[in-house]
């Protein structure tokens, strides 16, 4: 059986989805996908600095999950499937690690939501994105809540309740794509942003994930407060204070 997932550790990982020719969503390749994520997870410190997650080809990203997915679906098994989903949705979010979504082609549906999952997108000028689900009769979920805070609610509105895919140009306009690129200069922007990102330390790069976690779900002044605790956390490594000393060399 051919891998739908592949993984290349390294500094930078490499998650490419390899489902051809739209890399679609199956039970095989959430499990693949779910698999590699906790292989990330579990990678000693240092041994990866950033993920890069993409899809084979030039077609797609992902054109998101299989729709003969849903056909044979009760409550019950509807509500396992899409908890499997979220899951493998939060390891990417809630990742210490940097990650990257890189797009070319469409990116659709669940496909999107892990793309809104990411740290940072990066995409060609041509590729799509779009929450088609609408149109399949069942309503966007779970990372799809992501959206209005990147497009604002109006526009999250119009895209999950028409379910018409957008250009990246446009999305890029309005600040959800941190890059566009011809498909050539893709990987080169996205080392160099990568790059930039990894020159900080692990511990201030993880710490900084959680607290944009925390941003995201608590009130304001939960917030703050919580932002005090993890600023002095990050004193208990000693990279800290090495990186204070590198700093004012």
């Amino acid at each position: 059986m051919t891998d739908l997932v592949r993984l290349e550790l390294g500094q930078v990982a490499h998650l490419e989805l390899d489902n051809p020719p739209m890399n679609l969503i199956t039970d095989q390749l959430l499990t693949e996908l779910d698999a590699a994520l906790s292989t990330l997870e579990a990678a000693a410190p240092g041994d990866v600095r950033a993920v890069v997650v993409t899809g084979a080809g030039d077609r797609a990203f992902s054109a998101g999950v299989h729709t003969a997915t849903f056909l044979d679906l009760d409550p019950a098994a509807a509500r396992a499937f899409i908890e499997r989903l979220r899951d493998c949705l939060a390891l990417v979010r809630t990742s210490p690690l940097p990650t990257a979504a890189v797009v070319n082609g469409y990116c659709l549906g669940a496909a999107f939501e892990l793309a809104l999952a990411c740290d940072v997108r990066l995409s060609t000028a041509d590729s799509m994105f779009g929450l088609p689900e609408v149109k399949v009769g069942i309503p966007s979920v779970i990372d799809a809540a992501l959206l209005p805070s990147h497009v604002g609610l109006s526009m999250a509105k119009e895209m999950i309740l028409t379910g018409d895919p957008v250009p990246a140009a446009e999305l890029h306009r309005l600040g959800l794509l941190n890059r566009i690129a011809p498909a050539d200069r893709l990987a080169a922007e996205t080392a160099d942003l990568l790059a930039r990102i990894t020159r900080h330390t692990a511990v201030v790069l993880a710490s900084q994930k959680r607290l944009f976690e925390i941003w995201q779900n608590r009130p304001l002044t939960d917030a703050i407060a919580d932002s005090v605790e993890e600023f002095a956390s990050v004193f208990a490594h000693p990279e800290t204070i090495e990186q204070i000393r590198r700093y004012q060399s």
